[in-house]
């Protein structure tokens, strides 16, 4: 904010008069420095009183300089404090008027409840895609320091309004990530009575709470602490795996990415065999499985056919995976 600066730079220059007065008064008239700083500063905030001591010509001649630039420093720093004051008020107004303006639009989005290290993971991952989503917080500190690059809601995720406000009916999908698992819970259930259609993934930090949170609603539950741990025990395990499986998904070390392709009923591939598509040919990109409703179909053969409503989970460059996925659509 410039505002903020100007008055830093301001705030420099009337200690420097301050500094430079009480010098003059001492070294040029011999007063004693609680004097000499006394009288500066009755002169700079115009109080009145009488003076000090005395006043020679020296003395005034000094005195006029304080006042000089002392005095038209002080107005300068109380208008840009009342800029800087008006600055911070619009900016909080037209800043909050933009991002319920930006959330109304929402569509086919995701709804984080909870700003915590995990929610904060999976806005991190969103964005990077880049998807749409809202966080929802009740710490309004930590809320406002999110504000800035995602939007966030102030709210209690567990209340209908704050869901409705937020277009739980237009929503993709919910993640209920609060720090307790019965927060998590009645979360879930309000989602699901609010939109029988959304997909909803909870956090569970106990592992009695993940059948309650499965009963309440959630498609899939997961453990922060339990994915740790088997995290840890795989990389003593098959630590290439891991290195691998990280370097796949977060693109860590080289340009390679895991994505999943839906495959429309307009699609060219459709009906085609995975041979017959030349997928691996022209596109460059290694089809590792196909996922059907009757479950996963790992590292299939050439002769197997691509059919409408499968999801390819395909590996690839990232720019490689886009095109596909447009192909995979019309």
């Amino acid at each position: 904010m410039r505002a903020l600066r100007n008055l830093r730079l301001i705030g420099l220059a009337l200690a420097g008069v301050v500094a430079a007065g009480t010098a003059a008064f001492h070294f040029i008239l011999h007063w004693t420095w609680l004097d000499s700083f006394y009288m500066v500063i009755t002169t700079l905030t115009t109080i009145g009183y009488q003076e000090v001591h005395p006043l020679s010509n020296t003395g005034r001649v000094i005195n006029l300089i304080v006042i000089i630039f002392g005095v038209a420093l002080v107005f300068l720093a109380i208008g840009a404090l009342t800029q800087a004051l008006l600055e911070f008020e619009l900016q909080s107004f037209f800043g909050k008027r933009r991002m319920e303006r930006d959330i109304s639009r929402l569509s086919d989005h995701y709804i984080l409840c909870g700003a915590g290290r995990v929610g904060r993971s999976v806005a991190r991952e969103l964005a990077r895609k880049p998807t749409p989503f809202v966080i929802i917080d009740t710490n309004e500190a930590k809320a406002a320091r999110y504000a800035g690059d995602w939007l966030v809601m102030i709210g209690d995720a567990t209340q209908e309004q704050t869901l409705r406000d937020a277009h739980i009916e237009r929503a993709r999908g919910l993640v209920a990530a609060t720090t307790t698992d019965a927060t998590n819970l009645y979360i879930v259930l309000t989602a699901r009575s609010l939109n029988p259609r959304l997909k909803i993934i909870a956090r569970a930090s106990e592992e009695d709470a993940e059948k309650h949170l499965l009963t309440a609603g959630a498609d899939s539950v997961v453990s922060p602490y339990l994915f740790a741990g088997h995290r840890i025990a795989q990389s003593f395990l098959r630590p290439h795996v891991v290195s691998f499986l990280d370097q796949a998904t977060t693109h860590l070390g080289m340009d390679l990415e895991i994505g999943e392709i839906l495959v429309s009923q307009a699609s060219s591939f459709a009906g085609k065999t995975l041979g017959g598509s030349r997928i691996r040919q022209e596109r460059g990109v290694i089809i590792l499985a196909i996922k059907r409703e009757n479950g996963m179909h790992f590292n299939p053969s050439s002769e197997d056919r691509i059919e409408p409503g499968d999801f390819l989970i395909a590996m690839g460059e990232p720019a490689q995976l886009r095109e596909l996925e447009q192909m995979a659509r019309s």
